[in-house]
């Protein structure tokens, strides 16, 4: 049973003004700066919204979510302000965005141009939380070789995987970058295993839920 679909992509930002241009030119994304000091990326869809939402904490650890996105040319990241960290450890390009947060780029083909490729989460199992994200947006889980696992295509979604990594170490902070769903009812999410942070209420028309491996992630009951 699908209890939840993707609904857009979120990114806490010490400047969102400044780390807003690196991933508009980054996702090939519009951007609009709001009044109360965050930001929006907007792109053909809503469901390629990327909000860029302003915190006080800098990043201080390696983010357990982090981007894979598809350029024509590493250098139009450089341009944008990224930094190359690792360029030839991996078929990809490790780098950090204007803020230090880590991206990896990958090229661009005929069929898959610039823009976001894929969102990547740290798991210290990553079949198991795999699986729990695959039953909640009704998707086949796949594992690869190497060790990983993803959910491709994910319904909605503006990108082409969902992938999660095992690493060693555990979650200290909360995650810099997160997604919304929406979904009927956000009591499916909890019998499912998520926990309720915090519910919805006078001042925020959504609730704060975090997954199995205590990944926040943001749910909206579905209108009508």
């Amino acid at each position: 049973m699908v209890i939840a679909t993707y609904q857009d992509l979120c990114i806490d930002a010490v400047d969102a003004a400044a780390l807003g241009r690196f991933w508009a030119g980054a996702l090939q994304l519009e951007l609009q700066l709001d009044d109360d000091g965050d930001a929006r990326l907007l792109g053909p869809t809503p469901r390629h919204t990327v909000w860029i939402n302003t915190v006080p904490e800098p990043v201080t650890v390696k983010q357990r979510v982090h981007l894979d996105v598809r350029a024509d040319s590493v250098d139009d990241l450089v341009g944008l302000g990224g930094v190359v960290v690792d360029p030839d450890s991996f078929p990809w390009t490790v780098m950090k965005d204007v803020e230090g947060g880590e991206l990896c780029a990958f090229g661009t083909r005929p069929d898959r141009p610039a823009g976001l490729m894929e969102i990547v989460v740290d798991a210290d199992d990553p079949v198991r939380i795999a699986t729990w994200w695959a039953d909640v947006l009704g998707v086949e889980r796949k594992d690869h070789e190497h060790g990983y696992s993803y959910l491709e295509p994910v319904p909605e979604a503006p990108f082409e995987s969902l992938v999660f990594v095992g690493v060693p170490e555990p979650k200290t902070v909360k995650n810099r970058i997160h997604w919304d769903v929406t979904t009927p009812d956000v009591q499916l999410l909890v019998d499912a295993g998520a926990t309720l942070l915090r519910p919805r209420d006078e001042e925020i028309s959504w609730s704060v839920l975090a997954d199995p491996d205590g990944n926040e992630f943001c749910a909206f009951v579905e209108a009508g």
